[in-house]
């Protein structure tokens, strides 16, 4: 069985995007693949901590992607600082990682270029801490973004280095998954590209209805049709999306024929939508606050998912002394 490693950092809310779009695909997969899945509160040090935010911020990641359906019982899901291991094999990886590569790296250009006041070392060895993330488990696979990929292409670059210095065949160069044609891109609400945390333009799965409701009918719209089958605006194009992902096909259809018929309503359809949003967000939102609510339950799935990962981690960490020679006496 192949083994997948996917990570979030505890910032922001889950989105309709991030519902729709990888995290149904890595719910699907929780049955056909060794799956485990952290929250990575060391990566959310490395630019502005907040001490008084962080455990809350963790604790609702947590709650609300089992909310969305992660399953600790066939996935392992742990906290990333739970995991000392990582930071162990990190230290090690950086033995052999160039700072001339790790400053070339285009987030690490980015960050200090928003944050000038805070270039840290943690900051240039992000990618490390990302691939001993990865290699801790000798992940097969990893979920990636496009903005994720140069640092997946540095964990496999890392894991070739280390096999080759040492003369082994132990970690597997991990390649990216995308999903590819199952993977669904959820456009935002602004009239243009998709559905972001940075772009402020998505419906999160924690929104009351009211604000859902709000959001939707600000969404950008134009003057409706001048023709039959007229080709859609981005904008609207964008809205028949969603409405296709979270609608009754009977409802897209009935939206399209009237936009193809140059009778749009487009208040009407953002009525229906919102509501049709509103219901598959509502139950998830529910289950979001009785998750949130059961410290009990959250600590459970915690430490028993730090112990599944520790297993792991320990075997890993125990051949990676071996080969560089780190031996007991």
């Amino acid at each position: 069985m192949k083994t997948v490693v996917s990570g979030i950092r505890p910032t922001g809310q889950l989105h309709l995007g991030n519902y729709f779009g990888a995290l149904k695909n890595f719910v699907k997969m929780q049955n056909d693949a060794n799956c485990y899945f952290f929250i990575a509160d060391y990566h959310s040090l490395t630019t502005h901590p907040d001490p008084q935010n962080l455990h809350d911020n963790v604790k609702n990641a947590l709650a609300e992607y089992l909310a969305a359906g992660l399953d600790p019982q066939t996935t392992t899901i742990y906290i990333q600082s739970d995991l000392p291991q990582t930071a162990e094999l990190s230290l090690l990886l950086s033995m052999h990682a160039y700072v001339g590569e790790l400053e070339r790296t285009a987030s690490f250009k980015e960050k200090i270029r928003k944050h000038p006041d805070n270039i840290n070392a943690g900051l240039l060895c992000y990618p490390v801490l990302m691939a001993s993330d990865i290699l801790i488990h000798r992940a097969d696979f990893v979920p990636v973004g496009k903005d994720q990929e140069q640092h997946l292409e540095m964990t496999r670059k890392f894991a070739r280095r280390f096999n080759t210095i040492y003369g082994v065949e132990y970690f597997p160069e991990s390649m990216p998954y995308n999903f590819g044609q199952d993977l669904t891109k959820v456009p935002g609400l602004d009239g243009s590209g998709k559905m972001g945390k940075s772009e402020g333009n998505g419906i999160y799965l924690a929104d009351p209805d009211e604000v859902i409701r709000k959001k939707v009918m600000r969404a950008v719209t134009d003057q409706g049709p001048t023709e039959p089958n007229q080709p859609m605006a981005e904008p609207i194009a964008n809205i028949f999306a969603i409405m296709k992902i979270v609608s009754h096909p009977e409802t897209y259809d009935f939206y399209l024929a009237k936009y193809n018929n140059c009778e749009i309503r487009y208040g009407d359809m953002k009525k229906q939508l919102a509501e049709d949003i509103i219901a598959v967000v509502a139950p998830i939102r529910e289950r979001i606050a009785d998750i949130k609510a059961n410290d009990v339950y959250l600590r459970e799935v915690v430490e028993a998912g730090a112990a599944k990962a520790r297993a792991s981690a320990d075997e890993t960490m125990r051949n990676v002394r071996e080969i560089m020679g780190i031996k007991p006496f």
